[in-house]
């Protein structure tokens, strides 16, 4: 899931995880890789787990407060969690602003049409056509979205 892209203001890909760190949903817009997504989930939230406790213990704000992105030279890694759990992940090029309103509102997406969906039962991975869809139609809207 390491990105190198000479393109600016793109988003790559979206990725949502329970609790328990099981991934629930992802989307890709652009992929800069070869390794197949599902070990790219693994590998993210393996190391959101260790970052995150990293900062817990560094951080003067509390655990939910202390950790919103982080950047490397190739990438933007843009992260929300919920109160309940829910950990959304964006992630994006370094061009990138702060997303937190975004990934927010693609929190209340999932609350809308997931949890409120007597169909999608909570926990097991959402296959929603109708929240891909509208996933999609939100994150194509945003300026931060473009095409490669």
């Amino acid at each position: 899931f390491f990105l190198i892209c000479d393109q600016t203001n793109m988003i790559f890909t979206l990725h949502m995880f329970d609790r328990e760190g099981t991934c629930l949903f992802s989307m890709e817009w652009k992929r800069l890789n070869n390794a197949p997504a599902q070990d790219d989930a693994k590998l993210m939230y393996g190391m959101l787990y260790s970052l995150k406790d990293f900062v817990s213990r560094l951080s003067p704000r509390p655990p939910r407060i202390g950790f919103q992105c982080y950047k490397t030279k190739s990438y933007k890694l843009n992260f929300y969690e919920s109160l309940s759990g829910l950990k959304i992940i964006l992630n994006t090029d370094v061009a990138a602003p702060d997303l937190t309103d975004e990934l927010r509102e693609i929190y209340q997406l999932y609350v809308e049409f997931v949890v409120k969906n007597p169909l999608c039962p909570l926990g097991a991975p959402i296959h929603s056509d109708l929240f891909r869809e509208r996933v999609d139609k939100y994150v194509r809207s945003l300026p931060t979205f473009r095409t490669p």
